[in-house]
């Protein structure tokens, strides 16, 4: 594994004012954190590290992006309190159940050394395992243990959150899922706010290249001399969405969150909200239980 750079960190910097959402417990989530999926682990340590000194307090990473001992040691690398930090981690599908999701726990808070987590995501509901409502149950006790501070879930539909608020005591404090402008999920959105559930979107700004090009944005981008990605992700703060953009280059992670000065106006929602196609860049949640 590459070593971070040995540098001194100037936490001194002006660190961008990022807001917070709140969360159904009480919580508060930042509202843009850094992602590591598709990260790879000998690279993760050091964009992490690059993240947390450009401004961001908000990790979020996964079981299966095989790279959370990288994310936790560019925590303790970072010296910054663990109480200004928010880490998220996921259980996959292969650790669905009771047992199973206890267990992963464990395994991950060993890899990112931590002695308590911030939010721990079901990763996908694998319908055709029968099994997240048995998972969810295991979250619940990790909740009541205060080894996490707020449990939710990632990419439920409908379906599968309403039979968590029937079957379970605990309703999730977030769904990340996927969410850009060709995909916006409004319903799935309107049904979060029903029941005060946090919207976390995962590829904010889909997959970057060709979607960053489209002639829409790049003209609404020239017109308040930022980015397209900037455009998306302000569209997103807007929604009210929490998003987690992912860069290894330390200028686009500064970029990504210069977004607190810029003001989208009603035309610039109007033609973003043209791009719906109805896109996806992952599995549909129903169909995907591997």
């Amino acid at each position: 594994m590459a070593a971070v750079e040995n540098r001194d960190f100037d936490y001194g910097l002006p660190v961008p004012q990022i807001p917070s959402v709140p969360l159904n417990n009480g919580g508060e989530i930042p509202q843009v954190g850094f992602g590591v999926f598709l990260v790879p682990d000998d690279e993760t340590r050091q964009a992490v590290s690059d993240a947390l000194e450009v401004g961001y307090r908000h990790i979020d990473t996964a079981m299966l992006y095989k790279n959370e001992t990288a994310v936790g040691q560019a925590i303790a690398d970072s010296g910054l309190a663990r109480e200004d930090l928010f880490v998220t981690t996921k259980c996959w599908n292969s650790d669905h159940g009771h047992d199973s999701a206890l267990a992963a726990f464990e395994a991950s808070m060993e890899r990112l050394g931590l002695d308590y987590l911030d939010l721990y995501l079901i990763h996908w509901p694998a319908p055709a395992l029968d099994k997240y409502v048995d998972t969810w149950r295991a979250f619940e006790k990790l909740y009541a243990d205060e080894r996490v501070r707020a449990i939710g879930v990632s990419n439920f539909q409908p379906a599968h959150l309403q039979r968590l608020l029937d079957e379970a005591e605990v309703v999730p404090a977030i769904n990340q899922i996927e969410l850009h402008p060709w995909l916006p999920q409004a319903d799935l959105r309107d049904f979060h706010a029903e029941h005060g559930i946090a919207t976390e979107a995962w590829s904010p700004i889909a997959r970057g290249g060709d979607h960053l090009r489209d002639e829409t944005l790049v003209a609404i981008a020239d017109k308040h001399d930022v980015s397209a990605a900037q455009v998306i992700l302000r569209w997103h703060l807007d929604l009210g969405n929490v998003v987690i953009p992912k860069s290894v280059n330390r200028d686009r992670m500064a970029s990504n969150l210069d977004l607190f000065d810029l003001i989208l106006d009603d035309d610039d929602r109007l033609q973003i909200a043209k791009l719906e196609s109805g896109m996806r860049i992952g599995p549909h949640p129903d169909e995907f239980s591997e």
